[in-house]
């Protein structure tokens, strides 16, 4: 059961963590807005639009993104106030001993730990729908960096689709012509001028199509001149669809999907999607770790009190966001596997746990 001690830390710890994130997210509300609001003007947005599509679910994305900062910079500051109270070293000669003051802290790490899993996996996701459709309506209208001249799909494991261009707006495709090899033979083509998805029917209406069956030598030829014939692919307009910021708006079991769809396809570009699935559970993490680095620097009673605490709290929140970006760099572009490009800052500050924790006050 948890005494009063545990009860105070815990409290103290979630407290200071709320107000902290508070204040963060009313500065990067008010940079944001000051920053966008011209494009509310010109863009005609609507109250409701702004308030409940975009600032809530920005708020969410904010607090996903330093949440382990927060935690650190929380943990420092209400336990140097301890230390600087001596209440630190009280504890401690009442025969505390460093690894039990840790407890609530642990505890309290593992709630906002727990939270931040949750988010990172699906609530985050949910909401940057929401949030990133709004951008990609108002502000940054030019971020679809989706392929539409001369696409090269495979959407079976020997079945391939060529477009020569698309029309994101009517959903229309020219030159389209689909092929099905086995082994090394071609065994089925289709071509036609024109194919059009039909929202209705969730199938491709292609029209002037030819259909050519391969039996060995032999070619059976179907020549439709000026008709129409519906197909069902495995492909849809979203596939055409590629913003800059696709990963965030997809929770962690559609990420999981649209890798084995891409590596079905021979798209090899699923190294972002697999790092960014690994990153969302590594950063969750990481606020126990940090947790533990904030205890060790700020239960030492030193002359600079709360602001030289919080001044190693600050480089060394720093030194970890710039070592997860450094790290993911090398993952995205194939230097290191995308579990280790993303674990790897965690494993550092372990080691850096550990040695300050061995140093601690006890």
């Amino acid at each position: 059961m948890l005494k009063i001690l545990d009860r105070y830390i815990i409290k103290q710890y979630l407290g200071t963590f709320l107000f902290t994130m508070m204040i963060f997210t009313l500065i990067a509300i008010v940079i944001d807005f000051s920053d966008k609001i011209e494009d509310f003007i010109e863009k005609n947005v609507t109250f409701y639009e702004t308030v409940f599509d975009y600032y809530i679910n920005f708020c969410l994305y904010m607090v996903g993104q330093l949440i382990p900062l927060y935690a650190l910079i929380a943990v420092i500051f209400f336990t140097s106030r301890l230390a600087s109270n001596s209440e630190i070293i009280s504890i401690l000669n009442a025969g505390v001993s460093f690894w039990r003051l840790l407890k609530p802290y642990l505890i309290a790490a593992f709630l906002i730990s727990g939270f931040h899993l949750l988010s990172n996996h699906y609530l985050i996701p949910n909401g940057n729908k929401k949030r990133l459709d709004f951008e990609h309506t108002y502000i940054w209208t030019g971020n679809d960096k989706g392929k539409t001249r001369n696409v090269h799909f495979f959407i079976g494991p020997e079945t391939t689709v060529y477009l020569k261009r698309y029309n994101k707006k009517t959903k229309s495709a020219d030159d389209f012509r689909l092929e099905q090899i086995q082994g090394n033979e071609m065994v089925y083509m289709l071509k036609a001028q024109k194919a059009t998805y039909i929202d209705s029917t969730a199938k491709w209406k292609l029209k002037n199509f030819e259909i050519h069956t391969f039996n060995g030598r032999k070619e059976t030829l179907n020549i439709g001149l000026h008709e129409t014939m519906d197909t069902s692919l495995n492909l849809k307009p979203e596939d055409f669809v590629r913003f800059l910021n696709q990963k965030d708006m997809l929770s962690t079991t559609e990420l999981k999907a649209a890798i084995s769809r891409d590596l079905e396809r021979g798209v090899g570009n699923t190294k972002e999607y697999q790092v960014e699935v690994q990153r969302r559970s590594s950063e969750p993490f990481s606020v126990i770790i940090l947790t533990i680095i904030g205890v060790a620097i700020a239960a030492r009673k030193v002359r600079g009190g709360m602001g030289f605490h919080l001044l190693l709290g600050v480089i060394c929140g720093a030194l970890y966001i710039f070592l997860i970006k450094f790290s993911i760099t090398f993952a995205n572009n194939d230097v290191v596997s995308p579990t280790l490009g993303v674990w790897l800052p965690n494993i550092v500050f372990m080691i850096v746990a550990a040695f300050l924790v061995k140093n601690a006050q006890k």
